[in-house]
């Protein structure tokens, strides 16, 4: 008999707490279905005898295993319905300069329900680069597919994103982002401004390829251990606005947490257009 995934008795993606008290043999019953060690061993499965109480009631349940398949399979799925928990999403980890990179595959964070890959291209004041990021997010935060920005002719960024909501399935990866520099006659207010939150936005940058709106995102950006503010303004395609504030967006290189997402048509060519000034909030 062949044995089913993990996730087939773990239905809900999502970790709740539960007593601390069944975690012992929860932990034990999971470790069953895990891969073969090198040796061909499993895990020891739950224990002979496990108790545990539950607050507000008065009497005990008690789980005994089985050497029958079927009985040892029901009792952890049981397990696993009562205490109301569910198993963990485990993503590929990594991040590295090209087109693809390789790491490995870990637990994600609570709250984190989806596995990612992003692919970027970027230059920024003409220093060109591509690199790749894989790791773990909130499914409601992944917006896949293409995405450019524009804050000048040498500062852009595009990339291709591809979500999964299954254990390490973003071990391949995705063809990177087609960068279509053509200018397309619309123009939007510019500007990057590091270590703050605003941003004046008294240049214009001319709009390429797709980008047909034009966005205002500032917040916070964590590269590795460091976190600073930062705003920018600029071109981008309508996938873009997707973005909402308090999401976290990942990049290829870095991990930006919204705290202002304006999206606005861009205009044609022409006299500098207003544009929504003020703090984030």
């Amino acid at each position: 008999m062949s044995t089913p995934p993990r996730w087939a008795f773990c239905p809900a993606r999502k970790l709740k707490e539960g007593p601390k008290s069944w975690q012992p043999a929860l932990s034990s019953c999971l470790s069953y279905f895990s891969p073969q060690g090198e040796g061909g061993s499993r895990p020891a499965p739950c224990p002979g005898s496990y108790k545990a109480r539950t607050s507000g009631t008065s009497g005990s349940v008690t789980m005994k295993s089985s050497t029958r398949p079927g009985t040892f399979l029901l009792a952890c799925t049981l397990l696993c319905t009562l205490v109301g928990l569910g198993c963990s999403l485990s993503c590929e980890m990594c991040k590295g300069s090209g087109p693809t990179c390789s790491g490995r595959v870990k637990t994600c964070d609570e709250g984190k329900d989806a596995c990612v890959i992003v692919v970027g291209e970027s230059s920024t004041k003409g220093h060109h680069s591509v690199n790749t990021y894989k790791g773990c997010m909130k499914f409601s935060d992944c917006y896949p597919g293409f995405v450019s920005t524009t804050m000048g002719p040498k500062d852009y960024m595009v990339s291709n994103t591809h979500c999964c909501q299954g254990d390490g399935c973003n071990r391949g990866s995705v063809p990177p982002p087609q960068n279509n520099r053509t200018e397309n006659g619309l123009q939007c207010a510019s500007c990057i401004q590091p270590f703050q939150e605003t941003c004046p936005g008294t240049e214009m940058a001319s709009c390429v390829g797709q980008e047909s709106r034009c966005v205002y995102f500032a917040g916070s950006v964590q590269a590795g251990i460091i976190r600073t503010k930062f705003a920018t303004r600029g071109c981008a395609t309508e996938s873009a606005c997707a973005s909402r504030p308090g999401a976290q967006v990942p990049s290829a290189s870095y991990l930006y947490y919204l705290r202002r997402a304006d999206c606005l048509p861009a205009r044609p060519h022409g006299p500098p257009a207003s544009q929504p000034r003020g703090r984030a909030e």
